[in-house]
This record gives C-alpha cells, sequence and structure tokens, in this order.
C-alpha cells in the first residue's frame, strides 16, 4: 500500500492544517493514516501532524524546512510499519498483537520526538 495525496469527501485538499498553517503536503494511507507538513504553522515555521485512525495523534514542530521535510519522508515509513502490524479484530492473537502495535507507537514517538 502506498500514500497518496489527501482528499475531503468533496475531493478537495484541505488548505489549513490541524496547527493552523498552510498544508505544504498532506498524504493519507489506504490502511488508516495520515501525514500532513503546514507552514507558518502558529508554534512553528513548520509542523508535522500525524495519525493513524482510532490509535493516535502526534505533532511535530521544526524551524528549518530542510529538516521538516527530511523528517516527514522518516515519519511515513515509521507510520507504514505500525500499519502493518494491526491485526484484525478477528485474528485469534489479537490481544498480544495490540501489545505489540501500542509498544511501537510508543517507539514511533520516543524516535520522533515534539
Amino acid at each position: 500500500m502506498t500514500w497518496a495525496p489527501f482528499v475531503d469527501e468533496a475531493g478537495l485538499a484541505a488548505p489549513r492544517g490541524s496547527e493552523g498553517g498552510a498544508i505544504v503536503v498532506d498524504e493519507e494511507h489506504a490502511l488508516g493514516a495520515r501525514i500532513t507538513l503546514e507552514r507558518d504553522a502558529g508554534a512553528a515555521a513548520y509542523a508535522i501532524t500525524c495519525g493513524i485512525y482510532g490509535w493516535m495523534v502526534h505533532t511535530r514542530y521544526f524551524s528549518d524546512y530542510d529538516v521538516a521535510q527530511r523528517e516527514y519522508e522518516a515519519m511515513k515509513g515509521g507510520l507504514s510499519e505500525i500499519l502493518s502490524l494491526i491485526p484484525l479484530t478477528t485474528d485469534p492473537a489479537l490481544q498480544s498483537k495490540i501489545e505489540q502495535v501500542s509498544k511501537t507507537i510508543a517507539e514511533f514517538i520516543d524516535r520522533y520526538p515534539t
């Protein structure tokens, strides 16, 4: 599965990010995640907000565009890794797999601090 530009129900791109900045890039993964890079984000020159639907939301702040862009790409890989671990609700090992997903999310947040 790959990332694709995020659009709303009407097929439109969002003009502003969750941090109030102008969206530079906004992508969604078919398995249920979204990541957004915005500029002039209020608290910082750049912000990255990402989330896995029903699991977590995480925001980071940057003063340098090149660093923010590099981290954005790295975070997409981490999000894809987490998505690949999320089990179906019918999985017989559901509980242990949920624990692994939670652990991997915590590691992601540690690896990509605010």
